[in-house]
């Protein structure tokens, strides 16, 4: 990786690190999940970035894939456990970064605690040469010990320019597989601490979507959006609120998208026993000697 690029993943993280900050500063209780996704991306806009990935709002048992529609009525109520979760790019480089707060109370701040820590420790080991089970088994270990457990089917991943999830995965667990975090890539390493069994299942429709092909004989104003979609959105996903701010009837095109499978929509992810679940991410660029963190 040449200086220029490895800036890019640094501009990347840092933009992502401060739209992850607003947006946890905006969760208030009755505020709108809608402001705070719309007033986090165009924060990055404005702040010379892309947005990698439509904000996730994920509330309470939610772990992820929630972003809000266009015409989204859903506020935070005191009590709720709030992950934002947010990416950005520049040209394909990607910082990919979450934390969770709680609206106006203090009963998960232990589950927030775990999950942080989690990440710190895993951070701390991190190197190139290291075993991704090790760096799992420090993650369980650390959970474990304060009580919680970690969520063994969602995991960190690998990210290269415009790939979000470019193939090695980051365990929060002891997976005992023996491949090895390779120096010279970036990492986003994600814990995922829950009150529950430590498991996911998939829920209804997210709005969430990706391309996945190019269809003939749509109408027209699927045609027309789905060529938008192939220009702006052809690797790194996109919300329902991308096609409703250019397109009338933006979520009827979208489910006409849908039912052509010219796109797909990514499940709201829940953890099966409707345990609390809190997650904290951050990128990473991994080195011989250790890594360096690009989203702080």
């Amino acid at each position: 990786m040449d200086d220029r690029e490895l800036s890019n993943w640094k501009r990347a993280g840092e933009i992502a690190g401060r739209a992850r900050d607003l947006g946890v500063r905006m969760v208030e209780e009755d505020t709108p999940y809608l402001d705070v996704a719309e007033g986090v991306e165009e924060f990055i806009g404005d702040s010379g970035g892309m947005v990698a990935f439509p904000v996730n709002i994920a509330v309470n048992d939610i772990a992820a894939h929630y972003t809000p529609k266009a015409n989204d009525r859903l506020r935070f109520s005191q009590g709720d456990l709030v992950k934002i979760d947010v990416g950005v790019h520049i040209d394909g480089c990607i910082g990919d970064t979450a934390r969770t707060v709680e609206v106006g109370t203090n009963t998960y701040s232990s589950l927030i605690d775990a999950s942080k820590r989690s990440l710190d420790a895993a951070i701390e080991v991190i190197r190139g040469g290291i075993k991704l089970s090790r760096i799992g088994s420090i993650v369980e270990r650390t959970m474990n010990s304060m009580g919680f457990r970690p969520i063994i089917n969602l995991t960190g991943h690998s990210i290269e320019r415009y790939r979000l999830h470019a193939g090695l995965s980051v365990p929060s667990y002891d997976d005992r597989g023996t491949d090895v975090v390779p120096a010279g890539i970036i990492v986003a390493i994600e814990p995922f601490a829950t009150t529950g069994v430590g498991e996911v299942v998939n829920g209804k429709r997210s709005n969430i979507y990706k391309f996945v092909r190019e269809k003939e004989y749509l109408k027209d104003s699927q045609n027309s959006a789905l060529q938008m979609i192939m220009e702006e959105y052809p690797h790194l996903p996109f919300s329902e609120r991308s096609i409703s701010s250019k397109f009338n009837k933006g979520e009827k095109i979208t489910n006409g998208l849908l039912r052509a499978q010219a796109i797909y929509s990514f499940p709201i992810l829940r953890e099966i026993s409707a345990g609390m679940v809190a997650q904290t991410e951050h990128t990473v660029y991994v080195t011989e000697k250790g890594c360096i963190v690009l989203t702080r």
